[in-house]
C-alpha cells in the first residue's frame, strides 16, 4: 500500500513524540510517513525525498518541510504558525496526487495559528474543506463501540439553534451515509438521530425544534429510502443496548456527541473527516502542551487512527 501522510501539527506539542511512538509499534504493518521539519524530530530519522521511499525497517521516514523557527516543548512559537498550515496543504495535495495513499493529521493548536498566521477556520475539518473545495463536510469519532457525528461542530452552543437547518441536518445524513458504505464497508447504514432538546422536546414541553423541523425532515429522507430514526432523547442513546440499534448516532452539537465517545474510549477514539475527495483520520486529542517534552504523550488514538485510514483505503479499492 503506498504511504500514508502524517502531518505534523504543533511542533511545540506531543505530536513529534506520537509520530515516533506510532511507527515504533506499527512498523512495517502500517505504512507511513512524517511531514515535519527535520530540527524539531529528536532522535533518529530516514529523511525521504518522496514516499516510495520509505523503509518499514528502518528509523522514522520524515519528508522535510522547512520551518521558520524552532520547536521547544510546551511554547508554541508565532513563527511556526505558518508552517503548520502549510504541512497541511501539502499533505492535501501530495494524497491528491496519488503519492500518499490517505491523510492522518496531528493535532494542532488553533490559537497559536491565528495569532502567528491569520488562521480564518474553526479547525482542521473546515480547513480541510476549504482545501478540497467542498462547502460542507462531516466530523466522525469513531471507536470499536460507538461512532458520532455531530451536526454543527465548532461553534457556540447559543449559535446552535440558528445554525440548525433542515438543509444541513439533510446534508450531513447523506455524507455519513455514503462514507459509511464507501470508506466503512457498511453496505445499508442504521443512523439514528438525538434530539436538540432534553428528552428530545418532550411533545414541545422543552423545545420546539423536534416538532417544527426535525421530525419532517428525518421523516423525509426515511421515505426515502435512509435508513434513518429519531429524533431520541440523547440521554437515552448511549447505553450499550442503545448502541446495538444503530452504525452511528447522528447528534445536534459538538459535545452531545463527544461526550459519550470520549468516556467510552478516551484514548482510543478517532476523528474522520467525512464527504472529502481524500481519506482524513486523526487521534481524538489535543496538544497536550502541559506532558510536551515528557515522554508521556500516549499514541493509542494515532495508531487507531492510521490503521483506521489503511482500513479506509482498502474499503475504497475493494
Amino acid at each position: 500500500m503506498t504511504p500514508i501522510c502524517l502531518t505534523c501539527g504543533e511542533p511545540a506539542g506531543v505530536g513529534l513524540e506520537i509520530a515516533r511512538k506510532a511507527w515504533n509499534a506499527l512498523g512495517a504493518e502500517v505504512p507511513f510517513f512524517l511531514l515535519g521539519d527535520r530540527r524539531h524530530v529528536d532522535g533518529d530519522v530516514q529523511v525521504i525525498e518522496a514516499a516510495s521511499e520509505t523503509d518499514p525497517a528502518g528509523p522514522l521516514p520524515l519528508i522535510h518541510h522547512e520551518f521558520a523557527g524552532d520547536a521547544t516543548p510546551g511554547q508554541p512559537d508565532p513563527k511556526n504558525a505558518q508552517g503548520v498550515i502549510d504541512v497541511i496543504a501539502r499533505g492535501v495535495e501530495l494524497v491528491k496526487a496519488g503519492e500518499a495513499s490517505a491523510l492522518c493529521t496531528l493535532p494542532i493548536h488553533k490559537k497559536a495559528l491565528k495569532d502567528g498566521a491569520g488562521f480564518a477556520f474553526p479547525g482542521h475539518t473546515e480547513y480541510l474543506a476549504h482545501l478540497d473545495g467542498k462547502d460542507t463536510v462531516v466530523m466522525m469519532l469513531a471507536c470499536p463501540d460507538l461512532r458520532v457525528v455531530p451536526v454543527t461542530i465548532h461553534i457556540a452552543l447559543a449559535d446552535v439553534p440558528q445554525a440548525l437547518t433542515p438543509k444541513l441536518l439533510s446534508e450531513t445524513l447523506e455524507i455519513t451515509q455514503s462514507a459509511l458504505q464507501r470508506d466503512f464497508g457498511v453496505p445499508a447504514p442504521r443512523l439514528s438521530v438525538c434530539g436538540l432538546n432534553p428528552h428530545a422536546g418532550e411533545g414541545g414541553a422543552m423545545g420546539q425544534e423536534e416538532l417544527a423541523w426535525i421530525s419532517d425532515c428525518i421523516a423525509e429522507l426515511a421515505k426515502g429510502g435512509m435508513n434513518v430514526t429519531g429524533p431520541w432523547p440523547a440521554d437515552t442513546m448511549f447505553h450499550a443496548a442503545a448502541r446495538d440499534g444503530y452504525d452511528v448516532a447522528v447528534a445536534m452539537y459538538h459535545d452531545q456527541a463527544l461526550i459519550p465517545i470520549k468516556t467510552i474510549d478516551f484514548a482510543g477514539g478517532v476523528n474522520v473527516t467525512l464527504g472529502l475527495d481524500f481519506i482524513r483520520t486523526s487521534p481524538d486529542h489535543g496538544t497536550a502542551f502541559d506532558i510536551a517534552g515528557k515522554g508521556l504523550a500516549d499514541p493509542t488514538s494515532t495508531i487507531a487512527a492510521l490503521r483506521m485510514a489503511q482500513d479506509m483505503v482498502s474499503a475504497r479499492t475493494t
